[in-house]
């Protein structure tokens, strides 16, 4: 439980930071943070084997560093800088990880569950034994690809977990008011012949349990589940959203189940000394101090390289 509650405590830190960064003026363009989800993202990735492969949303700046992703390497892909994940080229909506097999955070809402599928039936074709993981949000639960993924992964029984991180907003609009299922995507399941379950998406130790219930049943051949994760985001859908339409009192009873909260009790109450606690926390706060000095150190990124690994053999001279 120590080194998940260290990663998420980093997560949280390397979000904060990405903040303040952009108040300085030291993030170009928009983000959207995930502060408040780091449980799912640490707690499914714990249940998953290094070869196995994820897909993200554009909030996915936990998931890319729950795969391995380096906090100075995601701060530096914000700012610009020639260290970026992906030397700047992708940004805060498009961290991927292609070492830690975490391939790409989409902007296009559901757009990347077909290609979870996809890759969840190569492995299946090659007798891998992988498995393919997508995270996305509750809104996406009403787009056309969600469906189309759902039924060609339930058809072809192909080794791929959907897991929703249902926060119960959809941008702006509570998802409750546009959808006619309670949970907007494991009551989806039942129509695709598929297995599901409705989690407490903060507490990162249901959630591995949960994810590595579901990953021996696809290793098995037994096909796709739907993962419904209930947690909640600690900011707005995005920098410019100051997330007012929210109920005050709604807002006050998620932040007391906080997932660092709720893994720093169960830590306290399995005997661990405060001692230990305060070294982990420490450890982790200084993570991300070396990690945005690192960043804000970092060359800024060469715009010659702006065409590069872009096309099959690195330049786009071969299209004309």
């Amino acid at each position: 439980m120590l080194p998940l509650y260290e990663q998420m405590l980093v997560i949280r830190g390397t979000e904060k930071a990405a903040q303040d960064l952009f108040l300085a003026g030291l993030v170009k363009g928009t983000t959207h943070l995930a502060a408040g989800h780091e449980a799912v993202a640490v707690g499914a990735s714990a249940a998953l084997r290094p070869d196995d492969y994820v897909f993200a949303t554009y909030r996915g700046h936990h998931h890319a560093m729950a795969r391995g992703a380096a906090p100075e390497a995601c701060l530096a892909e914000l700012m610009s800088k020639d260290t970026g994940l992906c030397r700047a080229k992708g940004g805060s909506m498009h961290l991927t990880h292609a070492a830690g097999n975490m391939l790409g955070s989409y902007a296009i809402v559901g757009a990347h569950l077909p290609m979870a599928v996809g890759a969840a039936w190569s492995a299946q074709l090659r007798g891998s034994g992988q498995v393919a993981v997508a995270f996305f949000g509750d809104g996406a639960t009403n787009i056309g690809a969600f469906h189309e993924a759902l039924n060609l992964a339930a058809v072809w029984k192909a080794p791929v977990l959907f897991i929703c991180e249902n926060n119960l907003y959809m941008e702006y609009t509570p998802i409750a008011s546009v959808t006619a299922v309670p949970n907007p995507a494991a009551d989806r399941a039942p129509a695709y012949q598929m297995s599901s379950a409705v989690i407490d998406g903060n507490d990162v130790l249901v959630v591995r349990d949960t994810v590595a219930e579901a990953v021996t049943r696809a290793r098995a051949g037994d096909g796709p589940t739907i993962i419904e994760a209930r947690t909640y985001r600690h900011f707005g859908h995005s920098r410019t959203d100051p997330a007012k339409y929210r109920p005050e009192q709604e807002v006050r009873e998620w932040l007391a189940r906080d997932p660092l909260i709720l893994a720093r009790r169960r830590l306290a109450g399995s005997g661990v000394s405060e001692d230990e606690l305060t070294e982990v926390e420490q450890r982790a706060a200084q993570i991300v101090r070396d990690a945005v000095a690192a960043a804000k150190a970092a060359p800024e990124a060469d715009p010659a390289q702006a065409v590069t690994d872009v096309w099959a053999d690195g330049g786009a001279a071969w299209r004309t």
